[in-house]
């Protein structure tokens, strides 16, 4: 143990938190039948399903990533945390109603409902990969990494055991419910360790004009040129809202949150509150990577600036407060991937091959298929360090995979014309396109399409997809009425539902309280712009 970074009293907090969080899953458990297990009984409330989004979003990756890159380039990191705010909203609007009313569990099996069976398969499956492979082993390999520092004697491959442990202990009996409750406490531990950090950053940095002295002015903007290697502005119109509504509007292991809601009013209220939660994001998690710059100026790896903030600055017993933060996002990221990840399992591909399964066996099912998973993610995580740029690499993956995936959403939700066929071409063209570029990305390196910004890539492949998608569908028959009628956009659904929301009070009408998330967004924006 490297005495030098932690002491005892830190450690105490650590084992305590991680302990505690496993007892706390365990009593919140839901797991008599498929839908207590894998939807938590769909009986959450907007406080919890809004905190379960936000701490399922702010991950161990992020919270590292965020710090490094607002060091590195500066703020403009910051531009996918407010844009949350308005996909969020538009999410609220127009997705969450079919979602929540068709009773789905996944989000491929929503697109079976309005396309077919193979857009359902073709969507699940690269949602597992993604879930189990990136995202899961992505938050084992960011814990282990800091844990090393404290524990460098220990291997990594025990490290990230004992993190996989850690957060499977309730995820596998408990299910959802563990996890959205246990994200709760987690959350709120990030926020107080995350404020607490951001006021002794500033404290040591002696005021904001000692940050401007050092940092340029570029840096501390949100709208970059369009040749910033970072987000552009004209990725930051065409890019971002992209990866965003993929991330937060399509993605099974964020939207499976929203489906725990006990009603619509619930879902909706969850989802622009964890819209909110984001903004403040730039103020306790991006500018004290900034700010950093003034007491770190030549750290080699801006990935270990969080952590440097930590172990320099904070005293014992908070340097442990953070660690276990830390610990509890990465536990949120891993809990959720892996819940989500054994729904697709379960509902997407055992329930179909075998249809006469009861409710308990599914369940039984998706623990099974939670261990596997884990030891999976577990097996993968080492190979990560192999990778030279893993958060930039991600963000190349997503944005190539996303564009093809949110044509067949926004298109079907929108164009009643949009079939099956147009769908499953399109999905198809979208993943030969991207399987290319990654590998023109990787083998030639300097060839002229590899350096396009993916920010750019994006919506061009985002608008190939769309061709194909509306020249398939044109050549072939209408959707049928089913199809058509419980999952398509109508203006009768707004006028109904315009009288059904206007008795109630101004605090508790969606539509007023996304005003105010939109405006409190544009002024953030504004200030910082």
């Amino acid at each position: 143990m490297n005495l030098d970074l932690i002491s005892n009293i830190d450690l105490v907090i650590m084992a305590v938190y991680l302990i505690g969080m496993i007892f706390y899953g365990l009593y919140h458990s839901k797991r008599q039948n498929s839908e207590e297990y894998f939807l938590a009984g769909r009986s959450m409330t907007w406080p919890i399903v809004g905190i379960s989004l936000f701490a399922a979003n702010i991950s161990s990756t992020t919270l590292i990533g965020l710090a490094g890159d607002a060091y590195s380039t500066g703020i403009s990191v910051y531009n996918y945390e407010w844009m949350a705010a308005v996909i969020l909203v538009f999410f609220s609007i127009f997705f969450l109603p079919f979602y929540l009313r068709s009773g789905v569990f996944t989000m491929p099996e929503f697109l079976e409902r309005r396309y077919d069976r193979r857009s359902r398969y073709y969507f699940s499956f690269i949602t597992l990969i993604g879930n189990v492979l990136i995202e899961t082993a992505a938050g084992l390999y960011a814990g282990s990494l800091i844990l090393k520092l404290v524990f460098p004697d220990i291997s990594m491959t025990v490290i990230i055991l004992v993190l996989a442990f850690a957060a499977a202990a309730y995820t596998i009996p408990g299910g959802l419910s563990s996890v959205v409750h246990t994200e709760v406490i987690q959350a709120i531990l990030l926020l107080i360790g995350s404020l607490i950090l951001t006021y002794m950053t500033y404290q040591a940095v002696g005021g904001w004009e000692n940050v401007m002295a050092v940092t340029p002015a570029d840096m501390v903007s949100l709208i970059r040129p369009m040749d910033d290697p970072s987000v552009p502005w004209t990725g930051l119109i065409f890019g971002v809202p992209l990866l965003g509504f993929y991330f937060w509007a399509n993605n099974q292991f964020m939207v499976q949150r929203v489906l725990t809601a006990k009603d619509l009013n619930h879902g909706r209220w969850g989802a622009l509150f964890a819209g909110l939660l984001k903004l403040p994001v730039l103020f306790f998690m991006v500018l004290p990577g900034t700010m950093a710059r003034v007491i770190f100026p030549d750290l080699e790896n801006p990935d270990t600036v969080f952590p440097t903030l930590v172990f320099e600055l904070l005293p014992a017993g908070l340097i442990g407060l953070l660690m276990a933060g830390l610990l509890a996002a990465m536990s949120s990221s891993i809990s959720a991937t892996l819940n989500s990840a054994s729904t697709l399992i379960t509902m997407d591909f055992v329930k179909n091959l075998k249809p006469g399964l009861s409710s308990k066996q599914l369940v039984r099912v998706g623990q099974f298929a939670t261990v596997i998973l884990v030891l999976l993610a577990a097996a993968w995580t080492p190979q990560i360090e192999k990778f030279d740029s893993l958060f930039k690499y991600l963000q190349m993956v997503v944005g190539l995979i996303a564009p093809p995936v949110v044509v067949v959403f926004i298109w079907g939700m929108f164009w009643k014309k949009g079939n099956a066929n147009g769908a499953f071409y399109s999905l198809i063209t979208g993943f030969v396109i991207a399987a290319i570029l990654i590998v023109i990305k990787v083998s030639l390196p300097d060839a002229g399409i590899s350096q396009w910004h993916f920010l750019h890539t994006a919506p061009l492949l985002f608008l190939i997809c769309s061709v194909i998608y509306v020249f398939v569908s044109l050549r072939g028959p209408m959707p049928s009425d089913a199809q058509i009628a419980d999952y398509t956009w109508k203006n009768s659904i707004y006028t109904d539902e315009t009288a059904a929301i206007s008795s109630l009070p101004w605090y508790k009408n969606y539509r007023i309280l996304s005003v105010f998330l939109l405006i409190i967004t544009f002024v953030i924006v504004w200030i910082f712009r």
